[in-house]
Protein backbone atom coordinates (compact mmCIF):
# COMPACT_ATOMS: atom_id res chain seq x y z
CA UNK A 1 0.00 0.00 0.00
CA UNK A 2 2.60 2.26 0.94
CA UNK A 3 4.89 1.64 -2.38
CA UNK A 4 1.53 1.98 -4.33
CA UNK A 5 1.37 5.75 -3.02
CA UNK A 6 4.88 6.72 -3.14
CA UNK A 7 4.96 5.27 -6.88
CA UNK A 8 1.67 7.78 -7.73
CA UNK A 9 3.68 10.57 -6.27
CA UNK A 10 6.55 9.67 -8.30
CA UNK A 11 4.78 9.60 -11.36
CA UNK A 12 2.67 13.00 -10.40
CA UNK A 13 6.51 14.77 -9.69
CA UNK A 14 7.45 13.22 -13.07
CA UNK A 15 4.49 14.78 -14.47
CA UNK A 16 5.33 18.60 -13.05
CA UNK A 17 9.11 18.08 -14.12
CA UNK A 18 7.97 17.40 -17.55
CA UNK A 19 5.67 20.28 -17.43
CA UNK A 20 8.25 22.52 -15.87
CA UNK A 21 10.30 22.00 -18.91
CA UNK A 22 7.89 22.32 -21.27
CA UNK A 23 6.98 25.51 -20.06
CA UNK A 24 10.85 26.79 -19.71
CA UNK A 25 11.10 25.39 -23.85
CA UNK A 26 7.61 27.34 -24.78
CA UNK A 27 9.28 30.76 -22.56
CA UNK A 28 12.22 30.28 -25.02
CA UNK A 29 10.57 29.99 -28.26
CA UNK A 30 7.92 32.50 -27.63
CA UNK A 31 11.14 34.76 -26.64
CA UNK A 32 12.86 33.79 -30.37
CA UNK A 33 9.65 34.11 -32.22
CA UNK A 34 9.51 37.89 -30.80
CA UNK A 35 12.75 38.54 -31.81
CA UNK A 36 11.77 37.43 -35.53
CA UNK A 37 8.44 38.54 -35.75
CA UNK A 38 9.72 42.45 -34.31
CA UNK A 39 12.85 41.85 -36.76
CA UNK A 40 10.54 41.10 -39.88
CA UNK A 41 7.79 43.79 -38.82
CA UNK A 42 10.62 46.82 -38.57
CA UNK A 43 11.77 45.95 -42.06
CA UNK A 44 8.33 45.42 -43.73
CA UNK A 45 7.14 49.07 -41.98
CA UNK A 46 10.40 50.54 -42.38
CA UNK A 47 10.68 49.98 -46.19
CA UNK A 48 7.20 50.28 -47.03
CA UNK A 49 7.02 53.81 -45.31
CA UNK A 50 10.09 54.88 -45.23
CA UNK A 51 9.66 55.93 -41.49
CA UNK A 52 12.13 54.13 -39.66
CA UNK A 53 11.02 56.14 -36.74
CA UNK A 54 8.10 54.83 -35.98
CA UNK A 55 8.52 51.22 -37.53
CA UNK A 56 11.34 51.26 -34.65
CA UNK A 57 8.93 52.30 -32.12
CA UNK A 58 6.14 49.14 -33.06
CA UNK A 59 9.19 46.61 -33.24
CA UNK A 60 9.84 47.53 -30.09
CA UNK A 61 6.60 47.37 -28.61
CA UNK A 62 6.32 44.45 -30.07
CA UNK A 63 9.47 42.71 -29.30
CA UNK A 64 8.73 43.47 -25.22
CA UNK A 65 4.95 42.55 -25.49
CA UNK A 66 6.98 38.98 -26.52
CA UNK A 67 9.84 39.08 -24.12
CA UNK A 68 6.93 39.73 -21.47
CA UNK A 69 4.97 36.33 -22.85
CA UNK A 70 8.41 34.70 -22.76
CA UNK A 71 9.18 35.91 -19.17
CA UNK A 72 5.84 34.93 -17.44
CA UNK A 73 5.89 31.13 -19.26
CA UNK A 74 9.61 30.94 -17.51
CA UNK A 75 7.94 32.02 -13.69
CA UNK A 76 5.54 29.72 -14.02
CA UNK A 77 7.95 27.07 -15.26
CA UNK A 78 10.25 28.26 -12.30
CA UNK A 79 7.33 27.84 -9.57
CA UNK A 80 6.34 24.56 -10.99
CA UNK A 81 9.89 23.55 -10.38
CA UNK A 82 9.64 24.25 -6.92
CA UNK A 83 7.26 21.13 -6.52
CA UNK A 84 9.92 19.04 -7.89
CA UNK A 85 13.16 20.31 -6.36
CA UNK A 86 14.14 19.02 -2.73
CA UNK A 87 13.53 21.98 -0.58
CA UNK A 88 16.69 23.45 1.10
CA UNK A 89 17.71 27.01 1.84
CA UNK A 90 19.96 27.60 -0.94
CA UNK A 91 17.50 26.08 -3.85
CA UNK A 92 15.00 28.42 -2.31
CA UNK A 93 17.14 31.68 -1.83
CA UNK A 94 18.09 31.09 -6.00
CA UNK A 95 14.57 30.18 -6.82
CA UNK A 96 13.29 33.64 -5.04
CA UNK A 97 15.94 35.25 -6.93
CA UNK A 98 15.70 33.84 -10.08
CA UNK A 99 11.83 34.78 -9.68
CA UNK A 100 12.56 38.19 -8.39
CA UNK A 101 14.68 39.22 -11.11
CA UNK A 102 12.05 37.96 -13.76
CA UNK A 103 9.77 39.83 -12.19
CA UNK A 104 11.56 43.27 -12.03
CA UNK A 105 12.18 42.37 -16.32
CA UNK A 106 8.35 42.03 -16.28
CA UNK A 107 7.43 45.04 -14.63
CA UNK A 108 10.18 47.12 -16.07
CA UNK A 109 9.53 45.90 -19.50
CA UNK A 110 5.52 46.73 -19.64
CA UNK A 111 6.57 50.45 -18.01
CA UNK A 112 8.71 50.67 -20.59
CA UNK A 113 5.99 49.69 -23.27
CA UNK A 114 2.93 51.48 -21.54
CA UNK A 115 5.10 54.70 -21.14
CA UNK A 116 3.17 54.83 -17.26
CA UNK A 117 3.46 52.94 -14.51
CA UNK A 118 1.06 49.42 -14.68
CA UNK A 119 -1.26 50.53 -11.94
CA UNK A 120 -2.00 53.98 -13.84
CA UNK A 121 -3.02 52.11 -17.15
CA UNK A 122 -6.67 52.16 -16.10
CA UNK A 123 -6.89 55.89 -15.05
CA UNK A 124 -9.54 57.45 -16.10
CA UNK A 125 -9.22 60.12 -19.01
CA UNK A 126 -9.35 63.41 -16.81
CA UNK A 127 -10.26 65.67 -19.69
CA UNK A 128 -13.93 64.32 -19.47
CA UNK A 129 -16.48 66.62 -18.15
CA UNK A 130 -18.04 63.54 -16.19
CA UNK A 131 -14.83 62.43 -14.45
CA UNK A 132 -13.19 66.00 -14.33
CA UNK A 133 -11.49 66.19 -10.79
CA UNK A 134 -13.27 67.27 -7.84
CA UNK A 135 -13.33 71.11 -7.34
CA UNK A 136 -11.49 72.33 -4.61
CA UNK A 137 -14.41 74.09 -2.58
CA UNK A 138 -16.54 70.64 -1.94
CA UNK A 139 -16.20 69.77 1.46
CA UNK A 140 -15.03 73.18 2.68
CA UNK A 141 -17.35 75.09 5.42
CA UNK A 142 -19.36 77.73 3.60
CA UNK A 143 -18.61 80.80 5.46
CA UNK A 144 -22.49 82.86 6.52
CA UNK A 145 -22.88 86.13 4.03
Amino acid sequence: MIGADLGGRGDLMEWARLAAMVLEMLGVLVILLAVLIAAVLYLRGGLGTRDWASAYDAARANLGRGILLGLELLVGADIIATVTAPLTVESVGLLAGIVAIRTFLSFALETEIEGRWPWRRHSPDRSSPDQAAPRRSRGRAVSPE
